[in-house]
């Protein structure tokens, strides 16, 4: 039975309210950021009719994927099986399970998955029995060759909690992988800031083995040849990227970055940029000061609310680029894991317009993902997975 739920754009009072900012990089100095107001409306994204139609229930559904060549898709659950969806249908049996290889709970487990943009290979994020974090690859010959798992990162957790996961190649056809800044509370080694530790970072990576390595190392990285940096990393100060994905028309990178006590906040790099962006924490929370000076040229977030109505964890989603909700045409969707709602900002240029909430629920918003016809599907810890589609 599918499960239906309905609302409307127009009408909705909207959790937030925007300032039009642009959108900085690496440099830029802090600038005008978002703050909550629960009492504004607003009328940019006026006159859309959504539902959510109910198509799959999973396992603590996390990620999402698609393949180059195959009409399926993959959903990850958090326990370490990757189901395939095919023809309206969950498949019965997982294409691959790999929960013996992982401890599974809270911000733990099967955390992310990617395809290679030839659709060869399978990447998948997860915490392993020890609580760190491996990446590591599988050919797709047809199935999941689970013979041919090859690992390409190990990197160690102080803390059971911000462990990040998420994983996207990138327009330049490298692979990005978030970090979380290690875990605990207020990020007590400071790695958030350190270009010594990988966490608290965006990573971009060649996937394939490289100078006898498991992976290589892109030329144009920003701290690529320097004795005080790491050369994976692509962007840094974040808590806990969560979700990050890139607009398919732009190429830009949205990323939603957990916040600590009181504010989540939405981070944009434009298409081109040569990395390098440190988005300020632990000295920022959003734009607000947090734990000792801020970082000369922190760069601020263009989305960002506070943790009133009962809002405490940003889940990212993508820039809707499909014809089915024209309304939401070239608008970033993105919701809160605790309030379980979801918003939409319209995006023009480098601008940003104010949001509004879709008038709609998702209870434990884990993930969001992007279908082979651009059509959004949101996922719930509960089980439930939606498809956005007309009212």
């Amino acid at each position: 039975m599918r499960r239906l739920v309905v609302g409307s754009i127009t009408g909705i009072m909207v959790l937030l309210q925007l300032a039009c900012v642009q959108a900085g990089g690496a440099g830029t100095p802090p600038g005008k950021a978002v703050t909550a107001s629960p009492s504004r409306t607003v009328t940019e994204l006026g006159g859309a009719h959504i539902r959510l139609s109910e198509v799959a229930t999973a396992s603590s559904p996390t990620g999402m994927a698609v393949r180059n060549g195959d009409s399926a898709i993959y959903f990850i659950e958090q326990g370490g099986r990757v189901r395939r969806f095919h023809d309206g249908q969950l498949d019965g049996q997982p294409v691959l399970d790999i929960s013996h290889m992982l401890h599974s709970g809270g911000e733990q487990g099967l955390l992310g998955i990617a395809f290679s943009p030839d659709g060869g290979y399978m990447y998948l994020d997860y915490t392993d029995t020890a609580g760190d974090t491996r990446i590591v690859e599988y050919a797709v010959r047809g199935g999941v060759d689970q013979s041919s798992r090859r690992e390409l990162l190990f990197v160690k957790q102080p803390y059971p909690n911000h462990n990040g996961g998420q994983l996207a190649f990138g327009p330049d056809g490298d692979l990005y992988i978030g970090l979380g800044d290690g875990g605990s509370e207020g990020d007590p080694h400071d790695n958030g800031q350190s270009l010594r530790t990988l966490l608290g970072k965006i990573l971009r990576i060649s996937s394939r083995p490289a100078g006898g390595k498991p992976y290589g190392i892109p030329p144009g990285n920003p701290f690529a040849g320097r004795s005080d940096a790491l050369p994976e990393i692509w962007a840094y100060g974040l808590r806990n990227p969560w979700r990050f994905s890139f607009d398919p028309a732009t190429g830009d990178l949205w990323i939603a970055d957990v916040g600590q006590d009181s504010w989540e906040e939405i981070d944009r790099q434009p298409a081109g940029s040569s990395g390098g962006q440190n988005y300020g924490w632990n000295r920022l929370e959003g734009t607000h000061p947090y734990h000792g000076q801020a970082p000369s040229g922190a760069v601020p977030p263009v989305v960002e609310y506070s943790h009133d109505g009962g809002a405490c964890s940003v889940t990212g989603g993508y820039v809707y680029r499909a014809s089915a909700l024209p309304q939401l045409r070239g608008s970033y969707l993105y919701g809160d894991y605790c309030a379980g709602w979801l918003a939409a900002v319209a995006t023009s240029g480098d601008s940003v317009s104010q949001p509004r909430q879709l008038g709609v629920r998702v209870p434990q918003l884990s993930s969001f993902g992007v279908d082979q016809a651009g059509a959004i599907y949101a996922l719930s810890l509960d089980g439930p997975i939606y498809r956005f589609v007309p009212a």
